[in-house]
Protein backbone atom coordinates (compact mmCIF):
# COMPACT_ATOMS: atom_id res chain seq x y z
CA UNK A 1 0.00 0.00 0.00
CA UNK A 2 1.26 3.66 -1.20
CA UNK A 3 0.22 6.62 0.70
CA UNK A 4 -1.36 9.92 -1.08
CA UNK A 5 0.95 12.23 0.76
CA UNK A 6 3.65 9.95 -1.02
CA UNK A 7 2.05 10.41 -4.27
CA UNK A 8 1.99 13.72 -4.28
CA UNK A 9 4.42 14.32 -7.18
CA UNK A 10 2.57 12.05 -9.51
CA UNK A 11 -0.61 13.82 -8.80
CA UNK A 12 1.00 17.47 -9.39
CA UNK A 13 2.83 16.61 -12.65
CA UNK A 14 -0.48 14.98 -13.64
CA UNK A 15 -2.21 17.68 -13.72
CA UNK A 16 0.27 19.99 -15.12
CA UNK A 17 0.81 17.64 -18.18
CA UNK A 18 -3.04 17.45 -18.38
CA UNK A 19 -3.37 21.08 -18.36
CA UNK A 20 -0.86 21.08 -21.22
CA UNK A 21 -2.38 18.70 -23.14
CA UNK A 22 -5.95 20.50 -22.87
CA UNK A 23 -4.17 23.77 -24.03
CA UNK A 24 -2.90 22.09 -26.87
CA UNK A 25 -5.81 19.94 -27.91
CA UNK A 26 -8.33 23.10 -27.50
CA UNK A 27 -5.93 26.14 -29.41
CA UNK A 28 -3.67 24.07 -31.47
CA UNK A 29 -6.14 21.09 -33.19
CA UNK A 30 -8.93 23.05 -32.62
CA UNK A 31 -11.00 19.67 -33.55
CA UNK A 32 -13.74 21.00 -31.15
CA UNK A 33 -14.23 23.88 -32.89
CA UNK A 34 -17.50 22.87 -34.30
CA UNK A 35 -19.08 21.25 -30.95
CA UNK A 36 -21.80 24.26 -30.79
CA UNK A 37 -23.43 25.44 -33.98
CA UNK A 38 -24.40 29.34 -34.55
CA UNK A 39 -28.12 29.96 -34.40
CA UNK A 40 -29.27 30.98 -38.09
CA UNK A 41 -30.80 34.92 -36.27
CA UNK A 42 -28.00 34.70 -33.75
CA UNK A 43 -29.04 38.55 -33.39
CA UNK A 44 -32.71 37.84 -32.85
CA UNK A 45 -32.64 35.28 -30.11
CA UNK A 46 -30.68 37.12 -28.01
CA UNK A 47 -32.49 40.31 -28.50
CA UNK A 48 -35.28 38.21 -27.68
CA UNK A 49 -34.27 36.85 -24.47
CA UNK A 50 -32.35 39.69 -23.46
CA UNK A 51 -35.88 41.52 -21.99
CA UNK A 52 -36.52 38.46 -19.71
CA UNK A 53 -32.68 39.20 -18.18
CA UNK A 54 -32.39 35.51 -17.59
CA UNK A 55 -30.30 35.24 -14.06
CA UNK A 56 -27.73 32.90 -14.88
CA UNK A 57 -28.76 28.70 -14.59
CA UNK A 58 -29.86 25.65 -16.39
CA UNK A 59 -33.03 25.77 -18.15
CA UNK A 60 -35.30 23.78 -20.62
CA UNK A 61 -38.22 24.91 -22.84
CA UNK A 62 -40.97 23.82 -22.98
CA UNK A 63 -40.46 23.15 -19.04
CA UNK A 64 -42.97 20.02 -17.78
CA UNK A 65 -42.37 20.86 -14.12
CA UNK A 66 -43.03 16.83 -13.24
CA UNK A 67 -43.13 13.43 -14.31
CA UNK A 68 -47.42 14.00 -14.52
CA UNK A 69 -47.19 16.99 -16.64
CA UNK A 70 -45.35 15.31 -19.38
CA UNK A 71 -48.88 13.73 -20.06
CA UNK A 72 -50.49 16.82 -20.45
CA UNK A 73 -51.96 17.22 -23.87
CA UNK A 74 -51.03 20.88 -23.57
CA UNK A 75 -47.10 19.92 -23.08
CA UNK A 76 -47.36 17.30 -25.79
CA UNK A 77 -48.45 20.02 -27.73
CA UNK A 78 -45.55 22.00 -27.66
CA UNK A 79 -43.16 19.70 -27.83
CA UNK A 80 -44.19 18.81 -31.26
CA UNK A 81 -44.99 22.47 -32.29
CA UNK A 82 -41.16 23.03 -30.82
CA UNK A 83 -38.58 24.00 -30.35
CA UNK A 84 -37.00 22.11 -27.96
CA UNK A 85 -34.12 23.01 -26.27
CA UNK A 86 -31.79 22.62 -23.16
CA UNK A 87 -29.59 25.68 -22.56
CA UNK A 88 -27.16 27.29 -19.74
CA UNK A 89 -26.92 30.81 -19.39
CA UNK A 90 -24.11 32.34 -18.35
CA UNK A 91 -23.01 35.83 -16.55
CA UNK A 92 -23.01 38.42 -19.20
CA UNK A 93 -19.60 40.39 -19.86
CA UNK A 94 -15.94 40.01 -21.11
CA UNK A 95 -14.85 36.48 -21.89
CA UNK A 96 -12.12 35.34 -19.31
CA UNK A 97 -11.18 32.29 -18.98
CA UNK A 98 -8.97 32.62 -15.78
CA UNK A 99 -11.57 31.19 -13.23
CA UNK A 100 -12.39 28.21 -15.73
CA UNK A 101 -8.58 27.28 -16.33
CA UNK A 102 -8.33 27.01 -12.72
CA UNK A 103 -11.07 25.35 -11.95
CA UNK A 104 -10.18 22.76 -14.93
CA UNK A 105 -6.13 22.56 -13.34
CA UNK A 106 -8.05 21.92 -9.63
CA UNK A 107 -10.57 19.51 -11.10
CA UNK A 108 -7.09 17.62 -12.68
CA UNK A 109 -5.70 17.23 -9.25
CA UNK A 110 -9.07 15.68 -8.16
CA UNK A 111 -8.52 13.22 -10.34
CA UNK A 112 -4.94 12.88 -9.60
CA UNK A 113 -6.02 11.75 -5.88
CA UNK A 114 -8.47 9.79 -6.72
CA UNK A 115 -6.10 7.92 -9.43
CA UNK A 116 -3.22 8.01 -6.26
CA UNK A 117 -5.84 6.49 -4.02
CA UNK A 118 -7.03 3.49 -6.18
CA UNK A 119 -3.16 2.83 -7.42
CA UNK A 120 -2.17 3.37 -3.10
CA UNK A 121 -4.32 0.47 -2.62
CA UNK A 122 -3.87 -2.17 -4.86
CA UNK A 123 -0.43 -1.65 -5.53
CA UNK A 124 2.68 -1.29 -3.59
CA UNK A 125 5.99 0.12 -3.38
CA UNK A 126 8.03 -1.08 -6.15
CA UNK A 127 5.25 -2.24 -8.64
CA UNK A 128 5.90 -2.47 -11.93
CA UNK A 129 5.35 0.44 -14.20
CA UNK A 130 2.49 -1.34 -15.88
CA UNK A 131 0.72 -2.37 -13.39
CA UNK A 132 0.68 1.43 -11.76
CA UNK A 133 -0.30 2.55 -15.68
CA UNK A 134 -2.94 0.13 -15.60
CA UNK A 135 -4.95 1.32 -11.91
CA UNK A 136 -4.03 5.17 -12.21
CA UNK A 137 -4.75 5.22 -15.91
CA UNK A 138 -8.29 3.72 -15.73
CA UNK A 139 -8.79 5.63 -12.76
CA UNK A 140 -8.05 8.70 -14.41
CA UNK A 141 -10.18 7.25 -17.17
CA UNK A 142 -13.46 7.04 -15.51
CA UNK A 143 -12.88 10.77 -13.36
CA UNK A 144 -12.39 12.52 -17.21
CA UNK A 145 -14.51 10.70 -19.30
CA UNK A 146 -17.55 8.29 -18.40
CA UNK A 147 -19.92 10.79 -17.19
CA UNK A 148 -19.63 12.88 -20.60
CA UNK A 149 -21.98 10.32 -21.91
CA UNK A 150 -24.76 11.27 -19.77
CA UNK A 151 -24.75 14.43 -22.12
CA UNK A 152 -25.70 12.64 -25.25
CA UNK A 153 -28.47 10.23 -23.36
CA UNK A 154 -30.12 13.03 -21.31
CA UNK A 155 -29.38 16.45 -23.14
CA UNK A 156 -29.25 15.00 -26.68
CA UNK A 157 -25.95 16.41 -27.34
CA UNK A 158 -23.91 15.39 -30.31
CA UNK A 159 -22.58 11.77 -29.95
CA UNK A 160 -19.50 12.25 -31.99
CA UNK A 161 -19.21 15.44 -29.44
CA UNK A 162 -19.08 13.37 -26.64
CA UNK A 163 -16.89 10.79 -27.72
CA UNK A 164 -14.49 13.32 -29.10
CA UNK A 165 -14.32 15.02 -25.29
CA UNK A 166 -13.83 10.97 -24.54
CA UNK A 167 -11.29 10.62 -26.24
CA UNK A 168 -9.74 14.12 -24.86
CA UNK A 169 -10.26 11.99 -21.27
CA UNK A 170 -8.53 8.92 -22.50
CA UNK A 171 -5.47 10.78 -23.60
CA UNK A 172 -5.22 12.86 -20.10
CA UNK A 173 -5.73 9.48 -18.83
CA UNK A 174 -2.54 8.15 -20.75
CA UNK A 175 -0.61 11.32 -19.50
CA UNK A 176 -1.94 10.62 -15.98
CA UNK A 177 -0.73 7.16 -15.90
CA UNK A 178 2.36 7.64 -17.32
CA UNK A 179 3.21 10.44 -14.08
CA UNK A 180 2.25 7.64 -12.18
CA UNK A 181 4.18 4.90 -13.67
CA UNK A 182 7.05 7.01 -14.01
CA UNK A 183 7.28 8.40 -10.56
CA UNK A 184 5.66 5.46 -8.39
CA UNK A 185 7.85 4.85 -4.99
CA UNK A 186 10.55 2.45 -5.41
Amino acid sequence: MVSIVSLWMPIFLSAILVFVVSSIIHMVLGYHNNDFKKLPDENGVMEALRKFSLPPGEYVFPYAGSTKALADPAFIEKMKKGPVAFTTVMESGPPSMVKNLILWFLYSVIVGVFAAYVAGRALGPGSPYLAVFRFAGVTAFIGYSLALLQNSIWYKRAWSTTLMSVFDGLVYALVTAGAFGWLWPR
